[in-house]
């Protein structure tokens, strides 16, 4: 069996994840308790191959999952953990725009300490696997992400490049984030501003660049160096974030050529969430 467990703040996405996995051929639980995952398992070992359960501060008993992920993964369970997590500001807005209350609301508390309180019952169970920061996320560009995700073969790890925008905050889910700011800015020519560190032209005038080639070759020993580190400790992935100012140019092209290198070895995911963003 093939089991996700979706997991995370209130507000972040998880329905939008369970749907997107039920579209891909999942059978899906919403709202299971930790402490019923054996017993799920039980009913449904034969019956169905591809299993996703979604458990949250609103089933209670949190406690009990790391320990009954383990013996799931003891009897020979393909146990994948997803956490969705998002900003503060991004989580009221969407309770406040849906009129929705959160789980952990009530007369004596606010919904900005709610989110915090819930964030801090969670932390035990965010380092149980891959992290998803949807703070920017459209619905569709995170189905799009989470069928990326399943699509992946079991192997010991994935590595997820990311390039971001310095401008719109760091990404939450990221293992390491490297600040590429120093380097010569293709916005500043004209002919070059409109495209993407994907297109040609940027390229060429970033391969000129000696601090360029410089600053990826560091970056690449860096994760060389200390990636049989993450796969010991059984990491399922790994995210490394590449940040410029907007997120259009230099940490594109670095992802890329970064995604390029370590896709001869490794299971490679690539996003760009400022490209993405714009679409």
């Amino acid at each position: 069996m093939q089991l996700i467990i979706v997991t995370g703040l209130s507000g972040s996405g998880k329905s939008v994840v369970l749907k997107a996995l039920e579209d891909t051929g999942y059978y899906c639980v919403d709202n299971l308790p930790a402490t019923l995952l054996p017993q799920i398992y039980e009913n449904l070992k034969g019956t169905q191959n591809r299993v996703a359960i979604s458990t949250d501060t609103r089933s209670g008993a949190l406690e009990a999952l790391p320990e009954n992920i383990k013996k799931l993964k003891a009897v020979g369970v393909n146990v994948q953990v997803l956490f969705l997590e998002s900003t503060k500001q991004a989580l009221v807005k969407r309770f406040s725009e849906t009129r929705r209350r959160h789980p952990l609301s009530n007369e004596d508390i606010t919904l900005g300490e709610s989110i915090e309180l819930e964030r801090e019952l969670l932390a035990p169970l965010s380092e149980l696997g891959h992290h998803i920061d949807t703070s920017e996320l459209s619905a569709n560009t995170l189905r799009g992400w989470v069928k990326d995700f399943v699509a992946q073969e079991n192997k010991e790890i994935t590595l997820l490049f990311a390039s971001f925008g310095f401008k719109h905050g760091i990404p939450l889910d990221a293992d390491f984030v490297f600040d590429v700011r120093c380097l010569p800015n293709p916005h500043y020519d004209p002919l070059l501003r409109p495209m993407t560190g994907r297109d040609a032209p940027v390229k060429a005038f970033l391969a000129q660049q000696p601090m360029v080639h410089d600053m990826y070759q560091d970056i690449e020993n860096f994760v060389t160096r200390w990636l049989p580190s993450f796969v010991q400790e059984n990491r399922s992935y790994l995210t490394i974030a590449i940040g410029c100012t907007g997120g259009q140019h230099r940490s594109v092209h670095i992802v890329e050529e970064l995604g390029k290198h370590f896709s001869q070895q490794q299971q490679v995911l690539i996003r760009h969430r400022e490209l993405e963003l714009s679409l």
